[in-house]
This record gives C-alpha cells, sequence and structure tokens, in this order.
C-alpha cells in the first residue's frame, strides 16, 4: 500500500498554489485571441514545426504493447513513429524508416516481432534497434553495424500512457510534466484503469478548437442545459492552477443549489442518484451511498444531516470505502479527490478530467492532410474494473462515416458544436476572438501556443 499523501496536497492546489477567476492575472490582451491560428494554413504549418515537433505527446497506452516485441504506430502529419516494446521490457521509440534507404519498416498500426527486418534489402534490427544483418554482406561490403541502428526518438511513460517527444533534445518527460502535476496525478494510479470508451474519428475544426472547448464551463447553459441539475458555475469556488505549460482548474462538486439556504438533503440525495447519467463511475457508488444516506433518514422518508454531514461527504465517504473493498489503492487521495472534477490540460492536446476511479481524456490532434480546418480526435473514458469485470474492457473504435457512433449526450453536443464554431471561424472578416473571464485556462493555454509559436517556451 502507498503511504497516504499529505492531507493538504490538494487543500494547497486551491489555496496556496491556486488563484481564483479575479486573481489569475489575465488582462485583456491576453483575453483576445486572433482567429488565423485556427484557419491558416501558414500557421499550422508553424505550429507543425515549433509545437508538434518539439512537445511530449501521448501516443497509446502501455497494457497496448504488453510483450517484448509488441509495437504500435504513431503517426503525426507525414511522420511515422514506431512504439516497441523491448525483450528487457523498456519502451522504444523509433522513426518508421530503415536507415539504408530509408523504406517503411512498417505497414500496418501494431504487431509483433522479434526483430524488424526491412522488406527492401533485408537489413533486420533488434527491438532495441541494434541493426544486427544485412542481406548479402557480400555485396554490402565492411560495415559498422553499431552505427548503422534506427534513429531513436525519446518514448517515456506516466500513469500507464506513452508519451513520444519527436524533438531530439527533448526535456526528461518528468520534467516537462513538473513537480506538481505528478505529485498531483500519481496517486489516482491511473495506469490500473481499463478503457470503457474508446473512440476516435475525423472532426471538421482545428485541434484548438477541441482544447478550447474542454477547458471552460462557461458553454454549459447554451450547449449542455440537462447537467445545470448537477453542475453549478461557481467562479467564487472554482480554483486554477497553471504549472508550466500545463493548467488545472478544480471545481468543488456539489449538486444544483446546494448552497442554498433553502435546499433539502432530500433534493440533494435525489440529484447525486442522478448523477450516473453524467458520471458513470458513480453509478458503483450509490449502493454506497445508500447504505450511509440511510442512518439520516427517518420512518416517512426524510432525510435530515446534522452539521459537518452533506450529501457531499457521503459521497466522497462511499467513494473511498468502495473503490478501496474492490481493490484499488486511494489513500493516497484526499476527500476532494474522490469528489470534485480536477480537469488537466497538459500541454500541448492532453486534457483529462479526473475524479477517484474515472477519468476521461480528450485527445485532439492536427489532421494528417494538415488542413487546419480538421483534426482527428481520440475520446476515451477509464475507469476502475474490479477482478472479474475485464468483459467490460473496451476496443478502439475507427469511425469512418461521420455521425454513426452514438456518444453520450453531453459529449454529443460538443461533438456537434465545434464543427459550427470552425465554420464562424472561417469568416475572413473575424479577426480575433475575446474571451470571457472564466475562460481563463483557454487564455492560459494560448499564452503558451504563443510562447512556442515564437520560440521562447
Amino acid at each position: 500500500m502507498q503511504a497516504a499523501q499529505p492531507q493538504g496536497l490538494i487543500d494547497d492546489l486551491r489555496r496556496e498554489k491556486s488563484v481564483g477567476m479575479q486573481e489569475a492575472g489575465f488582462d485583456r490582451s491576453n483575453l483576445s485571441v486572433s482567429t488565423d491560428r485556427y484557419v491558416s494554413r501558414e500557421y499550422a504549418e508553424r505550429e507543425r514545426e515549433m509545437i508538434w515537433m518539439k512537445t511530449w505527446q501521448a501516443v497509446g497506452r502501455e497494457d497496448q504493447i504488453p510483450n517484448a516485441g509488441d509495437w504500435k504506430e504513431y503517426r503525426l502529419f507525414d511522420q511515422s513513429f514506431l512504439v516497441v516494446r523491448g525483450s528487457d521490457q523498456r519502451v522504444r521509440g523509433f522513426v518508421n524508416a530503415c536507415p539504408h534507404r530509408g523504406n517503411v519498416l512498417c505497414t500496418e498500426k501494431h504487431g509483433s516481432n522479434a526483430r524488424f527486418t526491412c522488406p527492401y534489402h533485408h537489413w533486420s534490427f533488434a527491438l532495441d534497434g541494434k541493426l544486427v544483418g544485412v542481406g548479402r554482406p557480400d555485396l554490402v561490403g565492411p560495415i559498422d553495424k553499431s552505427q548503422h541502428g534506427l534513429v531513436q526518438v525519446s518514448v517515456d511513460t506516466f500513469g500507464g500512457f506513452i508519451f513520444l517527444n519527436p524533438d531530439p533534445d527533448a526535456q526528461p518527460l518528468r520534467e516537462y510534466l513538473g513537480e506538481d502535476v505528478v505529485q498531483f496525478l500519481e496517486p489516482y494510479h491511473l495506469e490500473k484503469l481499463s478503457p470503457v470508451m474508446d473512440v476516435r474519428e475525423a472532426l471538421d475544426c482545428n485541434w484548438k478548437v477541441v482544447v478550447d472547448a474542454f477547458q471552460e464551463g462557461y458553454h454549459i447553459d447554451g450547449i449542455h442545459p440537462e447537467l445545470l441539475a448537477v453542475i453549478v458555475i461557481d467562479p467564487s469556488r472554482t480554483r486554477y492552477n497553471f504549472p508550466s505549460h500545463h493548467n488545472l482548474a478544480v471545481a468543488p462538486f456539489d449538486v444544483k443549489h446546494a448552497n442554498d439556504p433553502d435546499f433539502s438533503a432530500n433534493r440533494e440525495v435525489e440529484a447525486i442518484r442522478a448523477l450516473p447519467g453524467t458520471f458513470p463511475g458513480v453509478a458503483a457508488i450509490l449502493p454506497k451511498f445508500e447504505e450511509l444516506a440511510a442512518a439520516y433518514q427517518d420512518a416517512q422518508g426524510e432525510f435530515t444531516f446534522p452539521g459537518g454531514v452533506s450529501g457531499r461527504s457521503l459521497l466522497q465517504q462511499a467513494t473511498r470505502e468502495t473503490l478501496t473493498a474492490s481493490g484499488l489503492d486511494v489513500s493516497g487521495l484526499t476527500d476532494a479527490q474522490m469528489s470534485d472534477n480536477h480537469g488537466y490540460l497538459l500541454f500541448p492536446n492532453f486534457f483529462m478530467t479526473v475524479r477517484a476511479g474515472e477519468c476521461h481524456i480528450i485527445l485532439p490532434t492536427p489532421h494528417p492532410d494538415g488542413d487546419p480546418n480538421r483534426c482527428i480526435w481520440h475520446v476515451t473514458s477509464y475507469m476502475w474494473l474490479p477482478p472479474g469485470l475485464e468483459e467490460f474492457r473496451a476496443e478502439l473504435v475507427e469511425v469512418t462515416e461521420p455521425g454513426t457512433y452514438p456518444y453520450f449526450l453531453a459529449l454529443q453536443q460538443d461533438y456537434e458544436q465545434m464543427p459550427r464554431q470552425q465554420n464562424g471561424l472561417r469568416n475572413a472578416l473575424l479577426k480575433e476572438l475575446t474571451l470571457a473571464q472564466e475562460e481563463v485556462c483557454v487564455a492560459h493555454f494560448h499564452s503558451v501556443v504563443d510562447k512556442f509559436m515564437a520560440g521562447e517556451a
């Protein structure tokens, strides 16, 4: 068992290490964003070199290549990389091209090999990238095999995810993430969660439209009115943290009207019972929640919570007890992490909302054809699946016909909204966007984009 994390860690995040919306320090110049970054092909081409070829990107999960020789391809624009599990169990990355004459080594998206052999001239490479043989040595002549291995790229892992950076001078992954991010995320044991939804498809909008959309709650009233029953955007209680290139927003979980003095315990319990429609992982928590809440229910079915007890605190207790009993170590997480929605953006494109036992990842990347008006979005929901529930693990769905995959309601609403926004952004006379104060994470994200584009990151 991991030693319990200091209870004050998340409190520090929400107090000393964090700021409120008013204190975020973004003036009006930070809240203006040029539209060319969404629609200009020239901007997209520079973005490719200044951002995508220089940053760490999540390219898969460790359990996708569990055995020695297992590999998967990661494609970025016209660049192809292989992520390989070596005989020593290390995960390495290589350019998917033979250093002899540049022929592609692997044409599939994944596979398992004892070694990689180029089909052109039969040069072969070990799982660590070293050249171990050549076809017709008598025609090759003297060659120092140690100098002709596969071109290696930086690869590392964190939280069960595989990250790759095409930059030969990349700083170590954990340095890039930063100490705060590592400390905040490690106790969730993300590596133990399994995908229960895994979908990838092309979307008719810029990748930054997707990143923007999932970093603010201002659009809930307009796009997700159904969520208003269980989510209240309260700027006085949301806290923000901006560790280096990344950002984190913490919104304390409370059901609607929980701060209303006339709000009854009965209404709070009913709202929590409705949560699985928004947060699927709560379904497994509800039996324990009902058991705990029953202690405060009278013969007429009315709930009365004494001081220090609320639906929120009972949900936190139920979450901790349920996950612990089913085998997930949550001893390093605070009560707030049992319930509160923590939204992370790991620059450039790894957006995650996480609470104990579940997380949801939005991973948009530029479209391989370079069109700034298109992207590939990859949406995955992960949950803790106790032993015996492995049947609920989802395989990747590649959607080829737009609009045919049935996303859950809130995600479907975002899916439909983002292409509409892109259509508006294409209007030539619209030169800049003005962000609202609540969109401080969007403002921070674009300030980081500006730094990378200027070569100052």
